[in-house]
């Protein structure tokens, strides 16, 4: 940086921009750019090893716009250092392999985990870090602030504005780090209005920090990754949601909760009208909530156990649910969900007592991750949701409670009065493949190795785990005096895995008469209980249903 020059970012803003103007000439209408000449905006606007963020969210994806950019030359356009927080689409990782980017700094990649590490090994991209969301918004703002940023937007008037729509997720955060330290905002839309005769529902990103807005051909793709057919869900599963809900939820009089994606966490939602009920439960637990408007929700918001929602996006087929829903969700005078997944990040990480989710692999000492041999899958916000929020100083009943489990007996610094989140790894003993979950070692420390890493990507710290919830039992972390007693409770839920037949089964017992160790009996749960049939919607139709006709799943979720 030019210290003699304290301007150099506008500067080089003016730069980009009049290089634009010049090569689109009459194809540029104030902000607003023809959809043939976007190749020519991007390969005027980037330069080498720009910092670019593509906005691939891990739902709304600006898609437009990643398959122009893949198409740019390469000889005018390379060594970009892409930040963006979730690999989604083909193109995103075709950027590399067409030697357009070289870095890369993300939090997800999801369907292209298997692509990315045979990229990975092969050399093909410099991974800088993977990062869970809020982390790597914050970066945004101080070391990775990107110099152009490529969003996706539902509808732009004639001055600029974007109304978001209730896929809003990253947008915001991406938009203001970049265009308020000299950066290049283009948005993608599916509408365009004249700002007269029909106007924006809303104006979530003001015109003045968007450089340029083109219209796609095609509406930007969103992925409806929260949705769960109850037809799916498996009476272990069952099982294993009665065992959350009594011996966890119940428990610890849990009231503010993140649940992460899966059929798991949908079985817990199902049954909260039904065995919650049963319980007596309704009004002491999950009444409010960080999460998406997943549709297994919706039974448990009619029978008025959900009291709020706030959303890091929103989930296909719910808008008109939502809408008649606003007590519960968060919504603008127009109706729609206004989500935020960096603001639903904080809430999910200081306002929630509990977050259960669940892995692919874990270890003895409790650490868990979702990074194995032949795919990187990310960690998306579970880094953030299930750790100990270090910094939180308000109380509730269920932190305390966790809090003085932890630290009962203890002395000094450790002993100092305080709450705990609640983090619980929710694991079939077994997953796809017959692949144990439970391993001596994760496969984290060969990537490590492998990538260059300069730490093994573990997703969920084991000391910040709370409990580990299997078929076999919940294991409670809390009460573990030893690293010892630690490995042994969960060796002692770990089944038929080689991790589980190696537990000193003398020590478990011991556990289990301490209460650290809970079968299904020991809860008064008696697995025969554990039918579908106490799912309070047992398949897609159920829900629409529970909904009175307000939720329109997609149609791939549609048997009718």
């Amino acid at each position: 940086m030019d210290r003699m020059n304290w301007n150099t970012k506008t500067t080089r803003r003016q730069a980009r921009l009049a290089r634009a103007a010049q090569a689109l000439g009459p194809q540029l209408a104030g902000k607003h750019v023809a959809a043939g000449a976007i190749g020519a905006l991007l390969e005027a606007v980037l330069e080498p090893f720009d910092r670019v963020c593509l906005e691939g969210n891990n739902q709304k994806q600006a898609d437009f716009l990643a398959k122009a950019l893949v198409q740019v030359d390469p000889a005018r356009v390379h060594g970009l250092h892409m930040v963006q927080s979730v690999l989604a689409l083909p193109e995103h990782l075709d950027l590399f392999e067409n030697g357009i980017a070289a870095k890369l700094d993300f939090s997800f990649s999801g369907p292209q985990g298997a692509r990315l590490a045979k990229l990975v090994s092969a050399g093909g991209i410099e991974i800088g870090a993977i990062h869970t969301y809020l982390e790597l918004f914050a970066r945004y703002f101080i070391d990775l602030t990107p110099q152009v940023a490529l969003v996706a937007a539902h509808a732009a008037d004639a001055e600029g504005n974007l109304y978001t729509g209730p896929n809003t997720e990253d947008t915001p955060a991406i938009v203001e780090a970049t265009a308020f330290s000299g950066g290049i905002v283009i948005a993608q839309v599916n509408e365009l209005v004249d700002g007269a005769t029909t106007k924006l529902p809303r104006i979530d990103i003001p015109a003045d920090w968007v450089s340029f807005v083109v219209k796609a051909p095609t509406p930007n793709f969103i992925e409806p990754l929260f949705t769960r057919d109850p037809a799916q869900i498996s009476e272990i599963q069952v099982l294993m949601a009665m065992m959350a809900i009594k011996g966890i939820y119940g428990a610890y009089g849990v009231q503010r909760l993140n649940h992460g994606i899966g059929f798991d966490t949908a079985a817990i939602e199902l049954l909260l009208p039904t065995y919650g009920e049963q319980l007596g439960l309704k009004g002491k637990i999950a009444r409010h909530w960080a999460l998406n408007p997943h549709p297994a929700l919706i039974p448990a918001i009619e029978a008025g156990w959900v009291e709020s929602v706030h959303s890091f996006g929103s989930e296909l087929g719910m808008e008109d649910y939502i809408r008649a829903r606003s007590d519960v969700f968060f919504t603008g005078p127009d109706g729609s969900l206004r989500s935020n997944r960096a603001f639903c990040q904080a809430a999910g990480h200081y306002a929630c007592d509990l977050f259960i989710g669940s892995t692919l692999q874990m270890d003895l000492d409790g650490n868990s991750s979702t990074a194995t041999l032949g795919r990187i899958a990310g960690f998306g916000g579970a880094p953030n949701m299930g750790a100990d929020a270090r910094g939180r100083r308000h109380a509730s009943p269920a932190w305390l409670k966790a809090g003085a489990e932890a630290r009962a007996g203890r002395r000094g610094a450790a002993g100092t009065p305080r709450g705990q989140k609640l983090v619980v790894q929710m694991v079939e003993t077994f997953r796809e493949h017959m692949q144990p979950a439970f391993v001596e070692r994760l496969d984290a420390w060969t990537l490590q190795e492998q990538a260059g890493m300069a730490l093994p990507p573990i997703m969920v710290y084991g000391d910040d785990v709370t409990h580990v919830l299997t078929e076999e039992g919940i294991a409670n972390l809390l009460l573990c005096r030893s690293d010892e007693e630690r490995e042994q409770a969960i060796r002692g839920v770990a089944g038929y895995t080689a991790v589980g037949l190696a537990r000193d089964k003398r020590m478990v017992e011991n556990l289990r008469d301490r209460k650290i160790i809970q079968r299904p009996v020991d809860l008064g749960i008696d697995p025969r209980d554990a039918t579908r049939n106490l799912l309070a919607a047992r398949s897609m139709r159920d829900l629409v249903r529970a909904s009175g006709g307000l939720y329109q799943p997609p149609k791939r979720f549609r048997n009718w």
